[in-house]
């Protein structure tokens, strides 16, 4: 009985599982690099989380948004300069208008909006303070 074909067959199946093989192997090997390479990342994100967590109790609180009226500065500049509580009367002639009702009724109803945005505070009836 002649086996020879039987065993060059073999011989071909063995080659290509062989290539099969060495394919996979670099598959893998390219896989565990590209693994490596997530992981490192991974790593590197869990430290900027911890760090800007730990960071966050550090930075200023951002205020919130000023209406676009230019007054709303204005008054928080004068709030800046001054320890005490100030009147609606006591800002509309520090932003040097009229002392008028209609003027200080505008700056009272502008100081309650600071009020309500949490920049201001009231601390008695009709008497405004900076937020603490």
């Amino acid at each position: 009985m002649n086996i020879q074909p039987l065993l060059n067959a073999l011989d071909t199946q063995e080659d290509a599982a062989r290539a099969i093989a060495d394919d996979l192997r670099t598959q893998i090997g390219e896989l565990q690099a590209r693994l490596r390479e997530a992981e490192t990342h991974l790593e590197h994100l869990a430290i900027t989380r911890k760090t800007v967590t730990a960071l966050a109790d550090r930075l200023p609180a951002v205020p919130p948004d000023l209406p676009e009226h230019p007054d709303y500065l204005r008054i928080l500049g004068i709030f800046n300069d001054v320890a005490g509580p100030l009147r609606a009367r006591d800002v509309c002639e520090a932003l040097d208008h009229e002392l008028l009702p209609k003027n200080i009724e505008g700056t009272r109803s502008k100081l309650k909006r600071l009020v309500k945005l949490g920049i201001l505070a009231e601390a008695d009836a009709g008497g405004f303070t900076r937020e603490q």
